[in-house]
């Protein structure tokens, strides 16, 4: 039998998606993979390899639930550990990853009582609750972001955060900057607060110079809620808009845009670097940590993308910045391709590289 990897995450798809990259990449080097997590997390589980065994653990969080389930979250845990060392007595793994989240609680603190190789990937500019935890409790900390907040004492290696095979197919992309032809904006709202951009957006599209407003079209990712609202909108504007609650083609959209206007979700900040586009940041207020701010930081120090807190944004203020960047082919040419100097395309293939130096050193 191959090697074990032991692969833990929680149950959202920030934490999942790097998860089954590593997977992914692992089994097809031969590793036998195992993913621990919750019964939320093995329903995101559907994209995994099929020779990945999942395997649910107990675990638990204090942040839902009432007053009883709070008072039971220890002994979830607990329990869950104990399942963790049990399993990894019987099939020992030659490194245990965490991901984050509450689900991979049971199994790093397992890795760690069992003296096993182990690390984590944080995806933010800002640890995550669990991975604070174990940050000084690993023998490697991935991050995602660059820079990565974190505690003192604890080095970080900078690998990226993996991307879709769709998006490294349009990674490095020709960037066309703006000119006196039809230019494209892509507004990508996210999973979480996109209604201030539906606010914001269309305005701010309304109030630009009639040079750029009439070469102008629009792909805006927005709430279903809101779709009725700002297609109508773009439309009192004179603005050719597609306004969808999602995209199925984001990379193409992406490498065909002379500008995005984007939150700075962990994967939204991986795709607009890999495939290398100027941006309009806007961080979502209420992210754990102010961590949509952190994730926005290496970009906005390339001098790759303009970064507008949520407070100060305006229909006024985000017209302006649009109107910089494509009134100024130059400057979006070079802010494109600072934004790719960011890019870690190979962030899967530095995380392999991590598992396999800890296996060599087991």
């Amino acid at each position: 039998m191959g090697r074990l990897l032991l692969i833990a995450a929680g149950g959202t798809g920030g934490h999942m998606f790097p998860a089954q990259a590593l997977a992914e990449a692992m089994v097809k080097r031969g590793w036998r993979v195992k993913l621990s997590t919750d019964a939320r997390g093995a329903r995101y589980a559907g994209g995994f390899p099929a020779e990945v065994v999942i395997e649910q653990m107990g675990s638990a969080t204090f942040a839902r639930g009432g007053v009883l389930a709070k008072l039971l979250v220890p002994f979830r845990i607990a329990g869950g550990v104990i399942g963790a060392v049990w399993s990894m007595l019987r099939d020992r793994p030659a490194v245990v990853v965490g991901f984050g989240g509450y689900p991979s609680i049971p199994a790093l603190t397992a890795a760690f009582l069992l003296r096993l190789p182990r690390m984590i990937h944080e995806q933010n500019g800002v640890l995550g609750r669990v991975n604070q935890i174990f940050a000084p409790r690993v023998h490697k900390v991935a991050c995602g972001t660059w820079p990565t907040a974190l505690p003192a004492g604890v080095t970080g290696e900078h690998t990226g955060n993996p991307v879709r095979q769709a998006v490294l197919d349009r990674a490095g992309a020709g960037y066309i900057p703006p000119g006196d032809y039809p230019m494209s904006l892509m507004v990508i709202g996210g999973s979480q607060g996109a209604r201030v951009l539906s606010d914001v957006v269309p305005a701010a599209v309304a109030a630009l110079p009639d040079a750029i407003l009439s070469r102008l079209r629009v792909a805006h990712q927005a709430r279903t809620e809101d779709a009725e609202r700002v297609t109508a909108a773009y439309e009192a504007a004179g603005v050719s808009a597609e306004v969808e609650p999602f995209f199925a083609d984001i990379p193409r959209r992406l490498s065909e845009a002379q500008l995005v206007i984007s939150r700075s979700g962990a994967s939204s900040i991986a795709d607009i670097s890999v495939i290398g586009r100027p941006a309009i940041l806007i961080p979502f207020a209420a992210a754990t940590g102010d961590h949509q701010t952190a994730n926005a930081r290496g970009l906005v120090d390339a001098e790759a993308a303009i970064l507008i807190p949520e407070k100060a944004l305006d229909a006024q203020t985000l017209s302006l910045h649009m109107a910089t960047v494509l009134g100024q082919p130059d400057a979006a040419g070079r802010m494109a391709r600072n934004a790719l100097g960011q890019g870690r395309p190979d962030a899967t293939e530095r995380l392999v590289a991590l598992v396999q130096d800890l296996a060599k050193d087991a």
